[in-house]
Parts: C-alpha cells; sequence; structure tokens
C-alpha cells in the first residue's frame, strides 16, 4: 500500500466491494433469466433442459429436474438479490456451492484453456468472499440494518 494513498483506498474498498458483488449479481442473473424465460442461452438452445441433463448425468443426482427448477431460481432472484446486496450471507454460500458443484460436474470435459472452466472457479471465490463479507456498506443489508 502506499501510505500517502490511505484515504483513497478507505473511500474506495466499500465502493468496489458494491461493484464487484453487483457485477457478481448479474453476471449469474445472465444465466438465471434464460432458464426461467425457456429462451435460448449462447449456444444452448434449452438451457432449462441442458441444466436438467448435466444434473442428471454428470452429477448423478436424484430429482434433476426439482433441482435444476432451484439452480433456475437461485440463478434468477438469488443472483438479483445478491446484486442488490439483499440476504448476502444466505444466498452467496448456495451461488458459491452451485460453482463447486459446476466445476466438479463439468471440469473434466471443459480444460483450463478453451472451454471455460476458469469462469466457475473464479466465480465461486468471489461467491465465497461475498458469504464471509455479508452485503458490505452500500448493500439493502446494510440499510435494513440485518446481515441476512
Amino acid at each position: 500500500m502506499i501510505p500517502s494513498l490511505g484515504p483513497l483506498y478507505d473511500r474506495a474498498t466499500p465502493i468496489s466491494y458494491a461493484l464487484l458483488r453487483i457485477a457478481f449479481g448479474l453476471t449469474i442473473l445472465t444465466h438465471g433469466i434464460p432458464k426461467i424465460l425457456n429462451r435460448p442461452h449462447g449456444s444452448m438452445a434449452d438451457p432449462m433442459a441442458g441444466t436438467t441433463h448435466l444434473i442428471e448425468t454428470a452429477l448423478h443426482l436424484p430429482f434433476a429436474p426439482q433441482l435444476a427448477f432451484f439452480v433456475a431460481l437461485l440463478e434468477t432472484f438469488g443472483a438479483a438479490a445478491v446484486a442488490l446486496g439483499a440476504a448476502t450471507r444466505l444466498l452467496a454460500p448456495m451461488l458459491a456451492v452451485q460453482m463447486a458443484f459446476i466445476c466438479v460436474a463439468i471440469g473434466p470435459t471443459y480444460p483450463w484453456i478453451d472451454r471455460g472452466i476458469e469462469y466457475p472457479v473464479i466465480l465461486g471465490f468471489i461467491a465465497l468472499l461475498i458469504s464471509f463479507q455479508g452485503g458490505g456498506r452500500w448493500s439493502v443489508d446494510s440499510w435494513i440494518g440485518k446481515a441476512l
């Protein structure tokens, strides 16, 4: 740290954390909305079916359609809440766990280079940071006075 920039760091830290939290939430939200609205997303014609298939075949979990629906809700409403800084300590750990499951599910077939496994890895660590930091100064949690 450059000592003369200490006051700048002190002022910028809460704002930069809020921007990171917002960017994270909006990034996840872009994956939830197509599932909820049954719209194509990138190369996926049916992202909800793709999520269900991944849960069934890669993770071998029961109740894949119900879990996929939960994922869609988490990625849509949970991500929007995290972006706003609402219930961050409740929702961010769920998103961190989801990112861990995504890494397990697609890790063997999505190498570090060329296929994008680094995205759920970094998003998982951001979710973990938000889990421990909470909403921060610029959040709904802070405004209502409760760290949910």
